[in-house]
């Protein structure tokens, strides 16, 4: 199986202004090369509660339509979320965009009880795992990190792994950093798979300052860092290889 180039985009979010977050990752993807780009939590607004204000019909939403644009340009899938509207309903929704223009969505299925989110964003139900490029990849958002039991890894009935790789697009407090790095650590060895935590960095209108710490996770816990409090933008090959070996060598999916 090929390598899947991803990019992790660990950028500043502009508060509430779409357009200026448009523009802003418009510049850090100038000259992209890759099959994956991955995004922050709520990419076009930061982690606001503005829900009147700020979400969007799934069926008619803007910046839906500005990632498939950018997709399309690049020839690269993208996964980030954003809060969309349903019926009376607003969802913090992983969407993850292909090339073609395809839009598969998660649900966050936790949501943030501390800032409030429970009070503004309806819990979704359900994993959701994408298959693009024979990659099997597993969607998740921000605080579902801290609950390892949504996305436990099992063998399916075809003898392999449900998913190879996690991503996780956050807001993360530089307070509870620590907390960040090391659960991404830990989803990656218990699971036997790649994790990719995408990270904000800057200061919110809440005054909440936001670090980075953006990674990608090997299954063994090897991690690589992108450099906290700036912007930075990482291109890395995933080799699948290498997970498989792992994973025959270290049986533990299958003792699970």
């Amino acid at each position: 199986m090929q390598d899947l180039k991803l990019t992790l985009v660990q950028a500043d979010q502009i508060w509430e202004d779409k357009n200026a977050n448009f523009k802003n990752y418009e510049r850090l993807l100038t000259g992209i090369e890759s099959d994956l780009i991955i995004l922050p939590e709520m990419f076009q607004t930061g982690f606001s509660m503005n829900t009147e204000h700020l979400s969007e019909a799934f069926s008619a939403s803007e910046s839906i339509a500005w990632l498939q644009q950018m997709a399309k340009k690049l020839n690269a899938a993208f996964y980030t979320s954003l809060m969309i509207k349903e019926g009376d309903n607003v969802f913090n929704r992983g969407v993850f965009v292909q090339p073609d223009g395809q839009v598969l969505h998660y649900d966050k299925r936790k949501t943030f009880s501390l800032a409030g989110e429970d009070k503004f964003i309806q819990r979704g139900n359900k994993e959701t795992i994408v298959d693009y490029k024979n990659w099997k990849i597993q969607l998740q958002v921000c605080y579902d990190l801290r609950f390892p039991e949504i996305v436990r890894n099992r063998i399916e009935s075809n003898q392999k792994p449900a998913y190879d790789l996690i991503l996780y697009v956050a807001n993360w407090p530089e307070k509870r950093a620590l907390h960040w790095s090391s659960l991404l650590k830990a989803r990656a060895i218990e699971n036997q798979c790649y994790v990719v935590g995408v990270n904000r960095v800057g200061i919110d209108n809440n005054t909440f300052s936001y670090s980075g710490n953006s990674m990608i996770v090997n299954a063994l816990g090897k991690c690589e860092e992108l450099t906290p409090h700036k912007e930075h933008i990482k291109t890395v090959a995933l080799n699948f290889e290498e997970l498989n070996e792992l994973r025959e060598t270290l049986p533990f999916l299958i003792d699970r």
